[in-house]
């Protein structure tokens, strides 16, 4: 019962977290605000969540991986691809074999081979933690592609180091080509696990609508099984789960483009992804917190197990690992943009230097999150002698240190430096073929209600109700190519009209809705008919803001 009691608080925790964070004089990340009412109930219960971490991985990263891979723009990948997989696979070796020699030189009781394994497990950044950040700080759109795609493929350079480094410590033996081949196989395995896996459940689900017209209940309930499908069919021939989700993202990505699902279903699939987002979200990092009361005191009994009596050494640990990380991602960043400039000069291509701020900003950006935590608990208790793993309760400890501070500094160091600063868009240009594509459905659109006109669609309407509703609905068309066609520079009176429009329209729509909500408290009509009224008003509403 007492576990019931504990989800339960943990769920109003991150409803409350939401309040909180708005309701402060002073403006506090959610993730931070969810962090401390973690910790509050870990106090309160006297004890946190014992937490699995292969249940935690299974449960959490799947959804909110796979929501993230949906949701990237694929053009941004495409066109950012290198620098992406610069940083998530040479970043992530530069800095476990940076990090690596220097937590051993810092902590000599500490084995290299373990401190590889913190390393490696603090090296991938975690997309639910940037997202969060992104949330509250004003990233350009370039920038946050940049971060988000590389926190999406970094997870399996960075788990394959970890593992390794584990191994070599129990074992005291490592094999490059192992290592290298392994790391090849999870990649490779994962990402075809995610592929064939949405692909497969994608037609298996057209063909069940279009034989027994498939309820947008089932198809959501589908669409949220689908990366823990891909997350377990990846881990069963020992690949990686984690891109398989995010491989089963970016490929429903492109299933969507086909068209096929009815607009109410993507309108309520959207609804119940975004709360299933903010929850997972939210849970993670209250469970972040729930767990930093035993990690402190696991930490101060280890930090004496490696030579040292005063508890204060851990903060000093903390300072300096921090400090090296952000060095290490400063200068493989400034590294790459150095060598991506002498390469388009080369090409005889513009290149214009990026402004220092942004280097900067790009190094701090850095955030950890989940996944380091999930993987350093994995940490095993034992040797294969039977001696105890050594400090493995301090590597807990620096790690979770690691993504308490990149959260604090990331929150609070981003924005200033940020403040004005635009990063180039490249070759893009989002606005024009936005307007072409405006034009090009207004244009597709007319000729479909001229040919229903032609050939009505409820016969036994008549042709007069047809043509009169066809000039109704063309109207509306022509206004939007209309609009489209006044120039941008001189403001354009349409325009102005539009936005008139548009205010008028919202104003209507919420005195429609306050009108059905009274009719409906004075009992002159049922709840179910005022549900429904208010539902299209909802979703009209929705269209135009």
């Amino acid at each position: 019962m007492e576990s019931v009691e504990i989800v339960l608080a943990m769920l109003l925790a991150v409803a409350a977290s939401g309040y909180l964070a708005r309701a402060l004089p002073f403006s506090l990340p959610l993730p931070l605000a969810q962090i401390g009412l973690g910790a509050l109930i870990s106090g309160a219960f006297g004890h946190g969540v014992a937490l699995d971490p292969q249940l935690f991985f299974l449960l959490f990263l799947p959804p909110l991986l796979f929501l993230d891979g949906w949701r990237i723009p694929n053009d941004g990948l495409r066109r950012d691809r290198t620098m992406i997989l610069s940083l998530a696979l040479g970043l992530v070796l530069f800095t476990v074999v940076g990090a690596g020699f220097l937590i051993h030189a810092l902590i000599p009781a500490m084995p290299l081979p373990v401190a590889f394994a913190l390393a490696g497990i603090v090296s991938p950044t975690d997309p639910v933690a940037v997202s969060s950040i992104a949330a509250r700080v004003p990233v350009p759109k370039r920038l946050m592609h940049l971060l988000h795609g590389e926190s999406l493929f970094n997870d399996a350079s960075g788990l394959v180091c970890f593992r390794f480094a584990i191994a070599a410590a129990l074992t005291g033996e490592f094999s490059f080509t192992q290592a290298a081949l392994t790391f090849l196989w999870m990649a490779g395995g994962g990402v075809v696990a995610g592929v064939a896996l949405t692909l497969a459940v994608s037609f298996a689900q057209r063909e069940a609508s279009r034989r027994f017209d498939e309820g947008s209940s089932s198809s959501i309930l589908v669409n949220l099984l689908v990366p823990f499908g891909a997350y377990m069919l990846a881990e069963q021939v020992h690949a990686s789960g984690i891109l398989a989700a995010v491989a089963a993202g970016i490929t429903m990505s492109r299933v969507e483009l086909s068209g096929r699902l009815r607009a109410t279903t993507r309108v309520q699939r959207a609804a119940v992804w975004n709360t299933v987002q903010f929850t997972l979200n939210g849970i993670m990092f209250v469970l972040l917190g729930e767990q930093l009361p035993e990690i402190s005191r696991s930490a101060v009994i280890s930090v004496r197990e490696v030579g040292q009596r005063n508890p204060w050494w851990l903060l000093l640990y903390i300072i300096v690992i921090n400090l090296a990380l952000t060095l290490l991602r400063f200068l493989w960043v400034w590294a790459s943009l150095r060598l991506t400039l002498f390469r388009r000069r080369q090409r005889g291509e513009l290149a214009k230097v990026p402004h220092w701020r942004l280097v900067v900003a790009t190094s701090l950006a850095g955030v950890r999150g989940a996944i380091t935590l999930a993987g350093v608990l994995t940490l095993p208790f034992l040797l294969p002698d039977g001696a105890s793993f050594p400090a493995r309760g301090l590597t807990i400890f620096l790690a979770t240190a690691v993504i308490l501070v990149s959260l604090i500094v990331a929150s609070f160091a981003l924005p200033p430096l940020l403040k004005g600063l635009a990063l180039p868009e490249g070759p893009s240009q989002e606005h024009e073929n936005e307007e072409r594509a405006r034009k090009e459905a207004a244009n597709a659109a007319i000729t479909a209600v001229e040919a229903a006109r032609r050939e009505p669609l409820e016969p036994e309407l008549g042709g007069d109700a047809y043509t009169e509703a066809a000039r109704r609905v063309i109207d509306l068309y022509q206004r939007r190519l209309d609009i489209a066609a006044e120039p941008e520079e001189a403001g354009g009176q349409l325009r102005k009209i539009a936005r008139a429009e548009r205010a008028l329209r919202l104003e209507g729509m919420k005195a429609e809705r306050d009108a059905v909500l009274t009719l409906a408290r004075e009992q002159k009509i049922s709840d179910a008919t005022a549900r429904k009224l208010v539902r299209e008003i909802d979703l009209l509403e929705t269209r135009y803001r």
